[in-house]
């Protein structure tokens, strides 16, 4: 008698605890969700950093910010904000300027190539995030924004722009 091949079974994951559960759920729909936008800033030769750093100066002062500021505004840390500028400022999309009083403090600003950049990149970016969580109603998507936030508040620092 010949029997069939069993059918798979998906095996659920163990799981410490529930936080562990949350966390790692966090984690792996980051990775998800950044492999979309990995795939559009790869396009531009850009990092999801660098992206950062060009809209953040967009927003900022028409005169830049100093370097140590913009690094506090970063989505995520960046403990060399000075490597990650360097090709920016090669491809002559942010300026930096040293000061003349403080050798040590720099600006950095966007340039009008730089602002033409993230124009050029405005509609496949909104389309790459439609693409991330269009699937969540609007109301999910306010849940979602509050429970990160409330996640995220215990660990922000008192410069946090985030809060």
């Amino acid at each position: 008698m010949r029997t069939s091949p069993a059918k798979p079974t998906r095996r659920t994951p163990c799981f410490d605890s529930l936080e562990q559960e949350a966390f790692l759920n966090l984690w792996r729909t980051f990775d998800r969700l950044r492999g979309v936008e990995d795939e559009l800033f790869g396009r531009y030769a850009l990092t999801a950093q660098q992206y950062n750093v060009l809209r953040l100066l967009r927003a900022a002062d028409p005169a830049g910010i100093p370097t140590l500021s913009l690094a506090q505004r970063l989505v995520s840390r960046a403990p060399d904000i000075t490597r990650m500028l360097d090709p920016l400022e090669r491809r002559g999309l942010i300026t930096r300027l040293r000061s003349d009083r403080d050798r040590r403090s720099v600006q950095v600003g966007i340039t009008p190539a730089g602002i033409e950049l993230l124009d050029e990149m405005n509609e496949p970016l909104q389309a790459c995030h439609t693409r991330q969580l269009g699937h969540l109603t609007v109301a999910q998507l306010r849940e979602l924004i509050a429970l990160l936030r409330t996640a995220r508040e215990p660990h922000e620092g008192p410069e946090s722009h985030w809060s």
